[in-house]
């Protein structure tokens, strides 16, 4: 058997475990920049807009606002499409001051939304955690 087979057989007997829960509302968030290595904290607002979220952060007293689609498995496989309340990821275009990045976040178990994050031009790719308030 393959890794990729393992890891999917894996990932399979781990989802029954997580709840489909609605990525919208408010949440706090920590993070570390990609740059520095400093920990960040701030806020983020996520609500549906059609087939799409509107994802709105607040670090430092900065906004950055993006778009996102949303994502679930669907059977055995993984589906991206149209935002949903049964998604159990998103994945988010944004932009921040005179910049953009890609993101993506996956619910847990414990109900935080973790994921990964980069930006325009950047060699690195960190990570940001969000908590439901």
């Amino acid at each position: 058997m393959s890794i990729k087979y393992a890891l999917t057989a894996i990932a399979m007997l781990a989802l029954p475990g997580i709840a489909a829960a609605d990525p919208t509302g408010s949440y706090t968030l920590v993070g570390m920049n990609p740059d520095s290595g400093k920990e960040y904290t701030g806020t983020v607002e996520v609500s549906r807009h059609g087939e799409t979220y509107i994802v709105v952060w607040n670090i430092g007293g900065k906004e950055s606002i993006g778009t996102g689609l949303g994502a679930k498995f669907v059977g055995d496989r993984f589906e991206m499409g149209p935002a949903g309340e049964d998604d159990t990821a998103i994945s988010v275009g944004y932009v921040a001051e005179d910049n953009f990045g890609i993101a993506m976040y996956f619910e847990q178990p414990d109900g935080t939304w973790q994921g990964v994050w980069t930006y325009g031009g950047s060699e690195k790719v960190t990570g940001e955690v969000w908590t439901r308030d």
